[in-house]
């Protein structure tokens, strides 16, 4: 694709309407992860030292076009400048006259942040004429929001088609490694996709087989395949009206030589709970009263031998119930093997979704994967071969 980026665009003496996640999660008027302020402070730092005066675009929670006090971006003002190091003022609006004003009185060095771009219909309906009073406040649009570029609203679609644009330094990077591991890979490319259904990644598993060298499937999704192939699963959560889905999906990946890899052992326990005894056995032979809670170690030694193999990982989903011990094992091993090829210089490694990622810090390597996205739905349907909205809009030429 043709986006600009920061380096393309004069932003000395602009406003620069730059559109940013602050969706952050938020407990008892506390912030209780930063990552994606974090995130943001490339961008915000590179448009101060171009000379440029950004003003944060970002919505919180879902009002649905009304005004609710508890979810004021005003809540998150003070993190946002404790973690950027920098001096931020709050607009109690994202147009009109409240707006305007916070602009016009942005010193040099300052960042201005505007209320909740979801507290007007327009924006989720992305209606010009809203676009059009946010572009009104603005010289240049910057898009630092991957994460959202799934949705066709207008602080991320319809802002880019008003004013000159650009990717942020976020969205840069988001573009880049995606990109690199879909588009262009190195070979032999793997993916691992995990979760619990299989419905509802559907779109991601049709696209995948005909793209990569193999995929490795996990969770509670690698169950509806057993079924499909006349597993019994006993208590196991698996979409057995989707078994011939599967079968579909598993005669595809053969037609075009994408190799998939299934549990051949698993970890299995009366439910799932902090503990409790479990017993791992062959695939086909989990007790009847049971339910498979994570893949055995036979299959975590088959999938990173195919780890050991490829050039390029993409990974969304966990192999097993990670957030509950013992059932983390399997996905903390796969990972850290993923982690320790790709510090060798032996792999690239993408991986994305609130899930995925939380896997990755339980088992302490998110630093060390080549790129790890916050976004959770935008690098899914990335993933499944989707046009974003968000991206489409800055791609011109």
């Amino acid at each position: 694709m043709a986006w600009k980026t920061l380096d393309d665009m004069d932003l000395a003496g602009k406003v620069v309407l730059t559109r940013v996640d602050l969706n952050v999660p938020v407990e008892n008027g506390s912030v209780t992860d930063t990552t994606r302020i974090e995130r943001i402070a490339p961008t915000v730092r590179d448009i101060l030292a171009m000379g440029g005066k950004p003003v944060l675009l970002a919505h919180f929670a879902r009002p649905k076009g009304r005004r609710v006090p508890e979810m004021s971006l005003c809540q998150v003002r003070e993190v946002v400048a404790r973690v950027l190091g920098l001096p931020v003022t709050f607009a109690e609006d994202c147009v009109s006259g409240l707006a305007a004003s916070a602009i016009a009185g942005l010193g040099s060095g300052e960042v201005l942040l505007l209320e909740n771009t979801r507290f007007h219909a327009g924006e989720e309906a992305n209606d010009p004429q809203f676009a059009a009073a946010l572009a009104e406040l603005g010289d240049v649009f910057v898009n630092d929001a991957f994460s959202t570029a799934h949705r066709a609203h207008a602080s991320t679609e319809g802002l880019a088609r008003v004013l000159p644009s650009a990717a942020g330094r976020l969205m840069e990077a988001e573009l880049n490694a995606l990109e690199s591991a879909l588009t262009d890979p190195d070979r032999p490319l793997v993916a691992v996709v995990g979760g619990a259904k299989v419905s509802t990644k559907l779109a991601l598993l049709e696209n995948l087989v005909r793209k990569v060298n193999t995929v490795v499937i996990g969770g509670g999704m690698a169950n509806t395949f057993l079924v499909a192939q006349g597993i019994d699963v006993g208590r196991s959560l698996a979409e057995r009206e989707m078994a011939g889905t599967a079968r579909e999906i598993l005669a595809k990946a053969e037609e075009v030589a994408c190799e998939i890899v299934l549990p051949t052992d698993i970890v299995c326990a009366a439910e799932l709970a902090a503990g409790i005894e479990a017993v791992t056995v062959d695939a086909g032979a989990c007790p009847p009263e049971f339910m498979i809670l994570d893949v055995g170690p036979r299959t975590v030694a088959q999938v990173e031998d195919v780890f050991a193999s490829a050039r390029t990982v993409i990974w969304n989903g966990p192999l097993g119930a990670f957030e509950t011990d013992p059932f983390g094992a399997a996905t903390i091993a796969a990972a850290r093997r993923v982690a320790e090829l790709t510090r060798s210089g032996r792999l690239s490694s993408v991986a994305g979704g609130g899930d995925t990622v939380a896997a990755l810090n339980k088992a302490k390597v998110t630093g060390d994967f080549s790129y790890v996205s916050t976004a959770g739905g935008a690098f899914l349907e990335w993933m499944e071969g989707k046009t974003l909205p968000g991206v489409a809009a800055l791609d011109q030429g």
